[in-house]
This record gives C-alpha cells, sequence and structure tokens, in this order.
C-alpha cells in the first residue's frame, strides 16, 4: 500500500493547487459564513429589542391605557387596545399588567387577570430590554414604565418579538450567503485551475519533484566544475553563478537578480558576457587574469531564457604557449646559425688546406669579435641579464627574417624599476610586433629599439611598417584586435593588451603613433612597481 504522504506528493502540480485552493476556500467560506450568521442573528436581536421598545413606550403613553388601568379595567379596554397595537405593529405579544404584576391584556386570553411569573422590573421608573423566556417562547422583549398623572409607576407594557421570527429572518439571509458563498467557489476553483496552468507554463510542465531534482542536479554541476560559469536572463541580470565565477570576475556580495552591468565595468569582459561582442573562445584580459570566454544562447520550448557564459583561466597555459613560441624562434635562430658557422667552418678548412694560415686566423678572428662585441655591448648598457638575453635573440630572429634590428647608441637601462618578468613581457612583445609589421614588406625592413632610465624607464619601439591606421590607435591595445592571421595554438590580439595592463598598474603611460611607420612608446615612473609575476608573451 502506496502512504498518502508519497501518493500526494505523486500526484500532478495542478490537482494539489485544485485541492489545496477548495480546502482552504471551504474553510474560509464556513468560517466566514459562521461568523456572519453570528453577527447578523446579533444585529437582529437588537433591531428587533428596539422595535419591541418603541413599541412598549409608545403603548405605556396612550392615555386611555393609564386611564384603564387606574380604573382596573372593567370594560376590558385594554386588551383591545393591545390587540390592535399587536397586529399593527407586527409583534407576537403586547402585554400590560399593574404594578402588582396582574395581566390585563395577552394574546392568550385565558392568562388575563393572572399574575406574573417573574417579578415587575420597571417599578424604577426606567425602560429595560433583553431576552424573555416568557409563556409564548423565547422573544426579543422590551418593557416600558406606565405613569399616572402624578408621575408613579402604575404598571408595565411588555411587548415582545419571538425568537422564531429572528431565526425566519435570519434563515433567509443564510440562503444569500451559502448562495455567495457558492459562488466564490466556483470562482476560487477556476482561478485555480487557470493558476496551476500558469505556473505549469512557466515551469515548463515538470512536476515539483523533476523540479526538485533538476535543481539539486544544477547545484551539483554548478559548483562541481572548475569552469567558470554564469547565467543571464534577456534582461541581462544574473540568474546562477558559481564560485570560480566570482573568482574570476572579481565579483563579490549578492550578484543573483543583479544586471551584470552593475557588475562589471565597461569593457570587452562585460560586451563578451552581454553579447555584444560575439564569437567562440574570446580572449579577455583582466587586471589579474587572461580569461577566455564563450556564450551561448539558451531556449527552451522555443522559447528565449537567456544565455549560459562559460569562462576558463588561461593564463598560465598562454604563458607557456608564448614561451614555447619564444623558445621555437630561438630554435630557428640557432639552426639559421648552425648552416651559417657551418659555411665558416668550411671557409677556415678551406683556408687551412690551401696553406693560408695567416688568412684563416684572421677569418676566425673576425668573425669572434663580431659576435663578442654584440653581446658585449648589449650587457655594458643593460643590467638585467634576462633582458639582454632577449633583445640579443631578437636580433638574431630578426635577421633570420631579414630584419634589421637596431638597437640605438645612446639606449641605456641600469636602473629597472619594474620586475625582469614585466620588462620582457613590454619589450619582448614590441619588438614581435614590430617585426612581424615589416616582414614582407620592401626594403628596408628596419626595426629600432631605444630604451633610456634616465627619468623612469622610457621604451620606443619603431618599425618601417605601414604602422597602425589613425582610426585604430584607441583599438589596438584592446585586448582581442589584431590584424594579422591567427597562427595554430596562439591567440591573437593579447600582446599589446598585455604590455598596456603592466603599464597602467604600474602608474605608466603607453603612447601609439599613427602610421606610416610604427612607433610605440612606453614609459614607467620611477615610483611604479609592476605586479610580479606577468606572463611573458
Amino acid at each position: 500500500m502506496i502512504p498518502a504522504r508519497t501518493w500526494w506528493r505523486a500526484r500532478p502540480l495542478a490537482s494539489q493547487i485544485l485541492v489545496w485552493t477548495l480546502c482552504l476556500l471551504l474553510l474560509t467560506v464556513a468560517l466566514g459564513g459562521f461568523v456572519t450568521n453570528r453577527i447578523t442573528g446579533q444585529v437582529l436581536d437588537e433591531q428587533f429589542r428596539q422595535r419591541a421598545l418603541g413599541v412598549a413606550t409608545t403603548v405605556a403613553q396612550m392615555p386611555e391605557i393609564a386611564a384603564a388601568l387606574q380604573t382596573h379595567d372593567p370594560s376590558k379596554r385594554i386588551q383591545a387596545l393591545a390587540q390592535q397595537v399587536r397586529s399593527q405593529a407586527q409583534t407576537d405579544y403586547v402585554v400590560v399588567t399593574d404594578r402588582d404584576g396582574i395581566r390585563y391584556s395577552h394574546p392568550n386570553a385565558a392568562l388575563i387577570g393572572k399574575q406574573l411569573e417573574e417579578p415587575v422590573e420597571v417599578l424604577d421608573g426606567q425602560t429595560h430590554v433583553g431576552t424573555d423566556p416568557g409563556s409564548l417562547g423565547l422573544s426579543a422583549n422590551a418593557k416600558a414604565p406606565i405613569f399616572d398623572a402624578e408621575g408613579n409607576v402604575i404598571g408595565e407594557v411588555s411587548v415582545g418579538i419571538l425568537e422564531t421570527a429572528v431565526l425566519t429572518q435570519l434563515g433567509q439571509q443564510a440562503w444569500l450567503i451559502v448562495g455567495y458563498s457558492a459562488l466564490i467557489l466556483l470562482i476560487g476553483s477556476t482561478g485555480s485551475v487557470l493558476l496551476a496552468r500558469g505556473i505549469k507554463r512557466a515551469t515548463f510542465g515538470l512536476e515539483p519533484a523533476e523540479i526538485a531534482s533538476l535543481l539539486q542536479d544544477r547545484e551539483a554541476l554548478l559548483h562541481g566544475i572548475r569552469e567558470a560559469m554564469v547565467g543571464l536572463d534577456d534582461h541581462q541580470r544574473i540568474t546562477v553563478i558559481n564560485n570560480e565565477a566570482r573568482r574570476l570576475l572579481n565579483i563579490e556580495g549578492t550578484a543573483l537578480g543583479r544586471p551584470i552591468q552593475e557588475l562589471l565595468p565597461d569593457g570587452r569582459l562585460r560586451d563578451i558576457l552581454t553579447g555584444k561582442a560575439t564569437g567562440a573562445d574570446q580572449a579577455v584580459i583582466t587586471d589579474d587574469a587572461l580569461l577566455v570566454a564563450n556564450r551561448m544562447p539558451v531556449s527552451v520550448g522555443g522559447r528565449s531564457v537567456g544565455a549560459v557564459v562559460t569562462i576558463r583561466d588561461r593564463t598560465e597555459v598562454e604563458a607557456l604557449v608564448r614561451d614555447l613560441r619564444s623558445m621555437e624562434g630561438l630554435i630557428q635562430a640557432l639552426r639559421a646559425q648552425e648552416h651559417e658557422y657551418a659555411n665558416r667552418l668550411h671557409v677556415v678548412s678551406g683556408l687551412l688546406e690551401l696553406g693560408e694560415v695567416d688568412q684563416a686566423r684572421t677569418f676566425i678572428s673576425g668573425v669572434a669579435d663580431t659576435s663578442r662585441s654584440l653581446g658585449e655591448g648589449l650587457r655594458a648598457r643593460i643590467e638585467p641579464p634576462e633582458l639582454a638575453a632577449l633583445i640579443l635573440a631578437k636580433v638574431t630572429i630578426a635577421a633570420e627574417q631579414d630584419v634589421h634590428l637596431t638597437i640605438t647608441d645612446d639606449s641605456r637601462l641600469r636602473q629597472p624599476f619594474l620586475g625582469a618578468q614585466e620588462l620582457l613581457t613590454i619589450v619582448g612583445n614590441l619588438l614581435d610586433n614590430a617585426i612581424d609589421a615589416v616582414v614582407g614588406q620592401p626594403e628596408p625592413r628596419e626595426v629600432t629599439l631605444q630604451l633610456d632610465d634616465s627619468s623612469g624607464i622610457f621604451v620606443s619601439v619603431t618599425d618601417s611598417g605601414p604602422g597602425v591606421p589613425a582610426e585604430a590607435v584607441d583599438d589596438v591595445v584592446r585586448d582581442g584586435y589584431t590584424t594579422k592571421q591567427a597562427r595554430p595554438g596562439m591567440r591573437r590580439g593579447i600582446g599589446l593588451a598585455l604590455v598596456a595592463r603592466i603599464v597602467r598598474r604600474a602608474g605608466g603611460t603607453m603612447d601609439v603613433f599613427a602610421g606610416p611607420g610604427g612607433r610605440f612608446e612606453v614609459w614607467v615612473p620611477a615610483t611604479g612597481q609592476g605586479a610580479e609575476g606577468e606572463a611573458q608573451a
């Protein structure tokens, strides 16, 4: 046998809503009807008492009644008047007694001349209202005193309306209450059915148990994956967000239900999340990381419900890829040098076979002096050995691509205010972009590097290429902007953005000049301290 609770939970949502609504309506209508019936009964009782009081006061003030009562009514005038008033006022009884309680009128003629079962209440000269059990039954009763000419109480008029009349009128109103209650139940039932259909439509036909299961699965999936994930509705409000997304987007506090525009500053990252920037694997640089984001619109039942954005932290991976590319460039340069030195060895070997020993010695000395002079010159003028080694490698790589890379004679950098990694990123990216810009261009293909540390760190890289178009000067340092063809495994549009980020965090400036001819200048103040651990690009 299925337990009642399990059976009830297995019922469709529409049935549960209908049953609960009907139960609540029945309870509400029953309580409302009971309270209304009680209040109506009390109001009717009070109305009948006041009505009886009016009749009793009127009868007590009739001169005929007082006169007949003083003479003990030998002609039965009081009974006739009481019957006439009872008929006209539609009361159930009008009883007149003297101050001793002897009846002079009564609907039951057999009780005339008999004494009341209860004492006379109006001897105090006041009127009295209440409920009287009486000989005819329970009634709404009012009693008024009869005064003689001197103002003395000589009798009492008691007027009553039986409770059966109250119940009759109450019964008539009860049917009205029942009718309204039935109408309320009908409206409530219709509303509950419509509400259930609306809820089913809003929940895509899912039952509560299915919704609960989906919620549990979503929470487990949302916080169990390592990738950052953000869910947005059609109004760009956050509907779901996991802890990794909070970390990468630097979002703290309450995020659910808030527009993404309130949580992120204007920029490429916000454009990707809102869908303004489209495309797969969109790279974006923040102050702390290099992120790759994908935005996928979501629709259920053919109706758009927003979008899901996944974000991956590619800072370390991208740094490794760029390091690998740099190593590949060095390997290619070394391979070219291998062929060049092999040719030189053949020359030396031939000179020796010909017996030209002095000529061979002179040739070897010239080759050694040329290589040594370039390296020693860079090391003497540039303090960080890593930077000097990078520049020397770039000279070799440029030469392999038939590009002449020159370091100006006045270049000096003995007081690096930035970390070595930051300097490598700045100089390496600027040189790479300059070399790429002149490769394939007509002669002369030249790149010039200038370094200065007289007032902070100044880096200038110029080239003989086409340069940056005037309309793209502001966009060239934006992450993701590139005019070059993508290389397999290498993201474009990141190098200059990394440089701009380092310079900005160090409190410096980066100037881009329009072509013809490329020109980039970076200045970092002496007090600037670069962020540790920037990825070399």
